[in-house]
């Protein structure tokens, strides 16, 4: 499903796919060769989304572009299903595994690969050809690699990268309820949302 969203439409290129089912909402920009499976979100919510030539992005993906983090995807990259990429940038011939999880600010270098459940947090950098295993975290600029029992190690890098003004534009001290207050607000923009094409 196409959708125009505050007021942007998908752009495809017509040698690319996007399965029934999926759904491409606002400035997205699509490449010839690109494959977007079944049930994909693609949604530009107040940030572009670019999806590069002869990417293939898996079912149930989420990408998801943000005003001061558009998420950027290279050419030839695997995005495996269910994979969170929010706000980030991959490079070319990266391998975003099942489950993965990007947050705003991340940068994934060229052919580095994130693997099963592991995550990128914000503002981190993960050079060209790194590897993050399964189910680690990669923190930091330059990225350090954590497995996930490391909890105390991977919170004293990621207190200073700002998750809440990052990923929500609040202080740290802000409660769930102000934080869901916003959100609740800023995605209320689907309101006027206007479906403008079946790609199925």
């Amino acid at each position: 499903m196409l959708v125009r969203h505050r007021g942007r439409e998908p752009r495809i290129s017509p040698a690319a796919t996007v399965a029934p089912g999926a759904i491409v909402s606002g400035d997205v920009v699509i490449e010839a060769g690109a494959r977007i499976l079944h049930g994909a979100v693609l949604t530009a919510e107040d940030g572009r989304v670019r999806i590069g030539a002869e990417t293939v992005v898996l079912e149930h993906a989420v990408i998801r572009g943000r005003h001061d983090h558009p998420a950027i995807v290279g050419s030839h990259v695997m995005i495996g299903p269910h994979a969170h990429v929010s706000g980030a940038t991959i490079g070319d011939d990266a391998f975003i595994a099942t489950g993965a999880a990007l947050f705003p600010g991340a940068v994934v270098g060229a052919g580095a690969e994130v693997r099963v459940n592991a995550v990128v947090q914000v503002n981190t950098t993960l050079e060209p050809g790194a590897v993050v295993p399964i189910g680690w975290v990669a923190v930091g600029t330059p990225a350090q690699l954590f497995g996930p029992d490391r909890h105390d190690e991977i919170w004293a890098v990621q207190r200073t990268l700002d998750f809440p003004g990052t990923a929500y534009g609040v202080d740290r001290s802000a409660g769930m309820a102000e934080i869901m207050r916003r959100q609740s607000a800023f995605y209320a923009a689907h309101d006027d949302d206007v479906i403008i094409g079946d790609e199925g």
